[in-house]
């Protein structure tokens, strides 16, 4: 895949249909994308059941863009994705994303399909270089093409999420802890998405940064005023210029660092050719990057560890009591069963208690909590380390 990438500037989402036009008309004939007949499937981010406001999720402006698009060059449009870990792949969990995130309505008026069908199938993928085998929702195997619409938002695990861990939800919910079970290092990690987005291509993926979010994503960071609307046909590419826009540094990006061990990206971000802006213009000021993240050395350092030490350079988890509603969010995302339920006698109301003695800092419990009940606490040594 070419390492081009598109972006224009789009100051809010009032502007976004008239600049998502400019976008693609840069990009040449809509039939290199689309062809008619084709059903594609359009896959945004759906992390969770969350208002647009909130930077969360895709918003549905950038998704309705992306389907008019779709719809220019004769294809088919199917919407469709899994929500997060520990949320279950079922037709509930799909409507309450659909409508709370703004999907449903504009769906209805322009009859676009929104997918329903919660199956899921096994996948082999051979070629993959840690991961042979994955499980993957019905729909986007039975489309002919897929696009993937991400948010650019930090990530406490990832410290970015972009194009290529966007399409960790092809995956249903419940197998997603599955793999943070597995592959607890984060270049383990990063491996198996790069592995997933190789195994399951997407023919091009649009990047919301209209509206990112800065510091302790994908979920509970604060929503950033960025501009940009980015797309390209590579989602290495879209991502390590999203990290350009953060501020974060290839080095500190694990999947980027993967892939550059495997020899599939280029060994400098000016490698990539950037259309439409100039490197110098598009970095986002005063961007806040996650509090878990280690500079400087400090991705491999960590990785590198045994779990004695992991547990003291990494940030821990911790649940406020004064703030939980004892939901059970956190409890089904958690891989490792280290999260209960405590409504002992003569507490004031249930909340949730994390055992640190289990817990593998995936921070999947901090991304999926609704209430942003979950804080991340660093002792001496990890401060030491994250300046």
């Amino acid at each position: 895949m070419a390492y081009k990438v598109f972006i224009v500037k789009c100051p809010d989402y009032e502007h976004s249909d008239e600049m998502m036009k400019v976008l693609f008309s840069m990009m040449g004939d809509i039939k290199q994308f689309v062809h008619p007949g084709e059903k594609v499937l359009i896959k945004p981010n759906l992390l969770s059941a969350a208002d647009p406001e909130k930077a969360v999720t895709t918003h549905p402006r950038i998704l309705a863009g992306v389907c008019k698009f779709v719809e220019q060059g004769g294809g088919a449009v199917l919407i469709a994705d899994s929500p997060g870990s520990g949320i279950p792949y079922n037709r509930k969990s799909l409507e309450k994303c659909y409508e709370r995130c703004g999907i449903y309505d504009i769906a209805l008026k322009n009859s676009w399909e929104l997918n329903y069908n919660t199956e899921y199938k096994q996948v082999s993928f051979q070629e993959g270089s840690l991961i042979k085998q994955f499980e993957i929702i019905a729909p986007v195997l039975d489309a002919d093409v897929l696009f993937n619409v991400c948010k650019l938002k930090t990530h406490v695990f990832m410290h970015l999420t972009g194009a290529v861990k966007n399409m960790f939800g092809v995956i249903p919910g419940l197998k997603k802890p599955g793999y943070h079970s597995k592959l607890r290092n984060k270049g383990y990690f990063a491996r198996m998405l790069i592995d997933l987005i190789r195994c399951i291509p997407p023919r091009l993926s649009i990047m919301d940064a209209v509206v990112g979010m800065e510091g302790n994503g994908p979920s509970g960071g604060t929503p950033k005023n960025i501009g940009y609307l980015l797309a390209s046909e590579n989602p290495l590419a879209l991502d390590i210029i999203a990290g350009e826009i953060a501020g974060l540094s290839p080095k500190d990006n694990p999947v980027l660092t993967e892939a550059r061990r495997l020899g599939i990206t280029p060994n400098s971000p000016e490698q990539v050719e950037l259309i439409g802006a100039d490197f110098s213009e598009i970095r986002c000021r005063d961007f806040k990057l996650p509090d878990t993240l280690l500079k400087g050395g400090g991705l491999k350092l960590v990785d590198r560890l045994s779990p004695l030490f992991v547990n003291v350079f990494t940030r821990k988890p911790h649940i406020r009591k004064d703030i939980c509603i004892a939901c059970g969010a956190c409890k089904r995302a958690c891989p490792e069963s280290a999260i209960t339920i405590i409504n002992s006698a003569g507490e004031d109301a249930a909340y949730a208690e994390i055992n640190h003695k289990k817990c593998i800092r995936c921070y999947c419990c901090h991304e999926m909590c609704p209430e942003n009940a979950v804080q991340l606490t660093g002792g001496l040594l990890y401060r030491m380390f994250s300046g």
